[in-house]
């Protein structure tokens, strides 16, 4: 009954689709299928269909402005969630994201990112699940069904290839058919097939010679074709090349507008003969069907009131437990963690005392607040706090509190537009020391702009500012020139702004400006104040001087937004600035060294032998200080497991350079990605993580046919206390490379037991073999383990 009155629905509105199409012209038609606006769809009153919002939205619906906008919830990075193991972690946290973009009439949230993680140094991996796809493919389906339940849509993205930042808007991806079909294309797959995402968005990328945007094979013969996707295609902003080629190829909506490829010259196409206005039509299509699906054709859609705010307790506690529970144990000497009670305990690190909460580039939002790792441990324990040694190469981010309007005297500051008489045009208090400016921006058509404001402190300070352009700054004692350049490729102006700043030793109320002429594009423009670095050797010391006193030192380190950003790879995994001498140094003379790893993706610790814990806590967001002190203390448990293999080394690993050579980014490794191609032991395995018990596996069966289709095992909680445990079962066929074939959790009380169901995916137990599918032989082992390091029983498989 339900399927038949779904389906006389879908020819209901396939009938007013039909209607909507007749009743406007060709120029009308093809204006709807480009952005009206940054982040937004034209409306057409005549068809009733109104305009669309959307937002990029991994971690937070962030709105249409890249800085200084709504203030929105601001949660766990994509890495720290999938460390759950736990499909419903993420359709919690993307009903949260529901109703956030609800709150702020959002219909379209772009996002999950279901590019896998290729090598480590990928920039944006933070934004992506993991180096698996039967894992990412799974978390990805909830994700979007949590969004989608509540009539928002999901965006997941980018098809295709696009593991990696450098050159991502010229770079030709070759990867061979079967190694895109059973890696890189099964979470598109699967998420087509079990979740039916009402859009989905291309990559800047070329793959294996073709423009994403136009790659009729992939998004036409693939995508709409074999898989029957009825959704919508869009580009990625200013990824569209062509008129001709994409719109043939398959693509159905160019964003942002609303100046575009397409408008005019798709029009000229259409006479001319070179794109089918059936096409054209088609894309139209599927643009109407989003529409409804999000309540924007036809009946107006009623947007829901009274939802929890993001910084109720609601939402506070929601969120510390998505993150705390996804936090990872990666060694636990003695028992370390959880900290005791009445330890005498020193916090140390700049990431104790200006923690990274998300990432950088379009992933980045305005939460309500952020709790640093140092304030709760302060509360929670009573801890004293010492901070750590530099951490950024420009130290140029700007720091909370630091400066004032000078008119008003409220945080923040001012922001002065003139014309080319000089004649102000617009004078107001921005509460971000950033902008969002251009032809999009809230600051638009002006002759020059003036950031203005007056420090709060008296001390040494880093003053400057960010944003391309030419510039002049002024500070007491300090008149400058600068120019600085935007970063190549789309959005260089405002993903990874440049910067600029000087030390000088300032007094309360002292003033710092920086004025800069209009430019045609969009820039994000700020100032910069934060204390001066002081020598690495004085932090140490003191660093020192503190944990020899302290029952236990918890050293908090990390990367941050300059290495895990859209726009820019890494270009090794150590930690910036002197953070591994600060970590060898405090645990040579600490009597317990706890060390805390706000990151999302893997960095080399070579001090790890010598200290006695470390917690990999991820980019946590806003409640990020709580989360990690009801982790270091037990209140909730660190359960979390890796979603990426960590090298040991520089170069480790089956895949590691993201750099191009003459264009091309040969994908050699093949099917041998993360762990299913590492030869020599990491750093840690695929799957790894501690918790805080012990556990014993026994008994284990299996159930087979054509292909592993279960895996049974007892396991028993051996330890003192509750915890999760994440049964994880791999196959290793005859002659062709690891894989996860399915996992299942279950939490257990102290001396607990239980068997434990896995169903096993028959997905990844088939191989791409001339254009077709074939299912792999029998053969081989099943592994059941806690990670690919500590396999608890080995199970050979006979034909």
């Amino acid at each position: 009954m339900a399927i038949r009155e779904e389906a006389e629905s879908m020819t209901g509105l396939e009938a007013r689709i039909d209607k909507a199409i007749e009743a406007l012209d060709l120029p009308a038609k093809v204006r709807l299928l480009t952005g009206s606006a940054l982040f937004a769809l034209h409306p057409e009153p005549r068809i009733g269909l109104a305009g669309l919002a959307l937002s990029d939205g991994p971690t937070g619906v962030r709105g249409a402005e890249f800085v200084d906008g709504t203030i929105t919830c601001l949660l766990p990075n994509a890495t720290l969630l999938a460390q759950h193991w736990d499909p419903e972690v993420t359709r919690e946290a993307a009903s949260l994201l529901a109703d956030e973009a609800a709150a702020q009439q959002v219909h379209v949230v772009l996002g999950p990112t279901i590019n896998l993680h290729r090598t480590p140094l990928g920039g944006r991996l933070f934004e992506a699940y993991s180096e698996d796809p039967l894992l990412t493919g799974k978390l990805a389906v909830a994700y979007i069904q949590g969004l989608q339940d509540k009539g928002i849509s999901a965006t997941p993205k980018h098809y295709l290839a696009n593991e990696s930042e450098t050159d991502r808007f010229t770079a030709d991806s070759v990867v061979d058919e079967r190694t895109l079909r059973e890696l890189y294309l099964l979470p598109f797959e699967m998420t087509v097939a079990e979740a039916n995402p009402w859009s989905l968005m291309t990559s800047y990328n070329r793959v294996n010679g073709t423009t994403a945007t136009e790659h009729g094979p992939l998004v036409l013969d693939l995508l709409k074709g074999e898989w029957g996707y009825d959704g919508l295609v869009m580009s990625d902003w200013f990824a569209t090349r062509s008129a001709v080629a994409s719109a043939n190829g398959g693509l159905d909506l160019v964003m942002p507008g609303p100046q575009g490829p397409w408008g005019e010259q798709l029009v000229a196409a259409v006479r001319a003969g070179d794109v089918e206005e059936s096409t054209v039509d088609e894309h139209l299509r599927r643009l109407l069907r989003l529409a409804d699906r999000v309540g924007a054709f036809g009946a107006e859609r009623e947007w829901p009131r009274n939802l929890p705010a993001p910084d109720s307790p609601q939402r506070r506690e929601q969120l510390t437990r998505l993150a705390a529970g996804g936090m990872t144990v990666l060694v636990n000497k003695n028992a370390a963690l959880p900290l005791r009670q009445n330890e005498d305990v020193v916090v140390i690190g700049r990431h104790a005392l200006e923690t990274v909460a998300q990432g950088g580039g379009s992933a980045r939002v305005r939460p309500p607040h952020v709790v640093g790792i140092a304030e709760a441990l302060t509360e929670r324990l009573g801890s004293s706090i010492v901070d750590g040694v530099e951490v950024r190469r420009n130290e140029t981010l700007p720091m909370p509190g630091m400066l004032r309007d000078p008119e008003t005297g409220e945080p923040g500051i001012r922001v002065i537009t003139r014309d080319r008489d000089g004649v102000v045009t617009d004078s107001r208090h921005r509460e971000s020391p950033e902008i969002f400016a251009g032809a999009m921006g809230r600051f638009d058509n002006f002759a020059s702009l003036e950031l203005i404001a007056e420090v709060t402190r008296s001390t040494r300070l880093r003053v400057g500012l960010r944003g391309s352009g030419s510039w002049q700054f002024t500070a007491p004692g300090v008149h400058k020139e600068v120019t600085l350049a935007a970063a190549a490729g789309p959005g260089g102006g405002v993903l990874n702004p440049p910067a600029w700043a000087v030390d000088v030793d300032l007094e309360a109320g002292a003033r710092i400006s920086a004025t800069t002429a209009g430019e045609p594009g969009v820039r994000v423009l700020g100032l910069v104040a934060r204390p001066a670095p002081r020598p690495p050797a004085e932090v140490i010391s003191d660093a020192v001087r503190a944990a020899r006193e302290a029952d236990t030192a918890v050293v908090v380190v990390g990367l941050t937004t300059e290495q895990e950003t859209e726009g820019v790879d890494k270009t090794t995994l150590r930690l910036p600035g002197e953070q591994d001498a600060l970590v060898s140094a405090v645990a040579a003379v600490a009597k317990r060294t706890v060390v805390v790893v706000n990151a999302a993706t893997p960095v080399l610790m070579p001090w790890l032998s010598g200290v006695d814990a470390v917690l990999w806590v991820g980019l946590p967001g806003q409640e990020a200080g709580s989360a990690v002190a009801a982790a270091l203390t037990g209140e909730i448990e660190p359960a979390g497991r890796l979603v990426t293999t960590f090298p040991a080394r520089d170069g480790d690993g089956p895949a590691w350079s993201t750099t191009p050579v003459e264009g091309e980014l040969p994908y050699t490794e093949g099917v041998g990605v993360g762990y299913r191609g590492w030869t020599d032991e990491p750093l840690f395995w695929f799957g790894h993580g501690l918790g805080y018990t012990d556990w014993r596996y026994g008994e284990a069966t299996l159930a087979l046919g054509e292909r592993v289709e279960a895996a049974r095992v007892e396991v028993t909680n051996a330890g003192e206390q509750a915890g999760r445990e994440v049964v994880q079962v791999y196959l290793r066929p005859e002659g062709e490379p690891v894989r996860l074939i399915g996992w299942a959790g279950i939490e257990l009380a102290p001396g607990e037991s239980a068997f434990v169901d896995v169903p096993c995916d028959e997905r990844v137990q088939r191989l791409w073999d001339n254009g077709s599918w074939r299912p792999l032989a029998l053969g081989g082992e099943v592994l059941i383990a806690r990670g690919l390091g500590d396999i608890r029983v080995r199970i050979p498989v006979k034909p």
